[in-house]
């Protein structure tokens, strides 16, 4: 019983003890501290600077540091750019002004520019040729140099063989292909209707350009055709005419003082001096608004003429209004721009055939 009481007083000892330890540790926690280690409770326990102190400072030591507390607030407002920084905004900067000039210039070249007229090139074929296939396909590809705009204009009898039309859907160049019915047995006359075809086309179209007659077989140099452009009425060229059978160069078309046509190289007019020179169908180009508008270029209503025969029209049009006919190249009408090959085809030797078998029979 003793060791039982002797326990149950350790016990309650020890209670004691913890209750006290735990209530002083308790009320220890809310008292306050004797110093502070804050910067702020130091400051304000600590002296204030006297004016006398104050004065006794450099006078460099005191300007730095009013300085400085005057610029903090100007140096975080307003950072000093980096140099990198600065060296991209001027780089910025002048790329903007190259494109403003850029854009200043295309508006100039804009406001400068002329559209350009159209150039159509009206080209008969023959049934006779067998190599016309190979001609064409040579003028397309000078044709495809050429710049835009222009239509090119293929008249064909019409045929079985369609190796025309697939020649011409392969250029890529703008084009229009007529076919005619008639038969003849004169080339000469079957070039002509078809010339009198694509111009009745132009006409009923009322399409606004210059209009060339190119044959198949003609050599061009591309400068030419920037000369079609400038023509306003009518124009004329030389034209340099080279024979396969023949050793010599025949030079059909105007002569000219300046751009100024004066007079034309003539053939054997058998002495007649007031005949009128003839003209060579590719030597000349004309504004297609003479055909359905021949009172705007002074001429008087040519209705009867063009439904007969318009090729005929336009050749005395271009002779006999040699004042509004521009020649071309303007530089005297010196330099050949278009060679006219002459090929022999199978009619023209049967032809020369038959004329070397009747005078060897004379």
């Amino acid at each position: 019983m003793e060791r039982s009481k002797k326990k149950v007083l350790l016990w309650k000892k020890a209670i004691v003890h913890f209750a006290l330890c735990f209530v002083m540790g308790f009320f220890t926690g809310f008292a306050p501290t004797g110093k502070s280690s804050s910067p702020i409770f130091s400051s304000q326990n600590s002296p204030k600077n006297s004016p006398e102190q104050v004065e006794m400072l450099p006078q460099k030591q005191v300007t730095t540091t009013h300085a400085n507390n005057v610029n903090r607030s100007l140096v975080v407002e307003n950072p000093v750019p980096s140099p990198s920084r600065s060296k991209e905004s001027e780089g910025v900067k002048l790329m903007e002004t190259e494109a403003e000039a850029e854009a200043e210039a295309e508006e100039k070249e804009e406001t400068n520019l002329v559209p350009r007229r159209l150039v159509i090139i009206v080209t008969p074929t023959s049934t006779r040729d067998k190599s016309q296939v190979v001609l064409l396909r040579r003028l397309a590809n000078t044709i495809k140099l050429v710049s835009p705009p222009l239509l090119w204009i293929v008249v064909e009898r019409k045929s079985d063989s369609d190796e025309v039309s697939e020649l011409l859907r392969k250029t890529g160049i703008m084009y229009r292909h007529l076919v005619f019915k008639e038969n003849f047995t004169d080339h000469k006359a079957e070039l002509d209707h078809q010339r009198n075809v694509a111009l009745k086309h132009i006409e009923h179209h009322r399409l606004s350009g210059i209009v060339h007659f190119a044959g198949v077989s003609n050599v061009y140099d591309l400068a030419f055709f920037d000369e079609l452009r400038d023509i306003e009425v009518y124009g004329a060229w030389p034209v340099a005419l080279l024979s396969a059978n023949k050793q010599k160069v025949i030079i059909e078309g105007p002569v000219c003082d300046s751009s100024q046509v004066i007079g034309w190289h003539l053939k054997k007019l058998n002495n007649e001096t007031d005949a009128k020179p003839p003209i060579h169908v590719s030597s000349f180009a004309f504004n297609s608004s003479i055909l359905w508008d021949p009172e705007r270029w002074g001429r008087p209503s040519s209705v009867q003429q063009t439904s007969q025969n318009s090729i005929k029209f336009v050749k005395q049009v271009v002779l006999e209004d040699e004042t509004k006919l521009k020649g071309i190249p303007p530089e005297e009408c010196s330099k050949i721009m278009l060679w006219s090959l002459r090929l022999p085809t199978r009619h023209s030797q049967l032809a020369a055939l038959d004329s070397n078998i009747a005078r060897r029979y004379k």
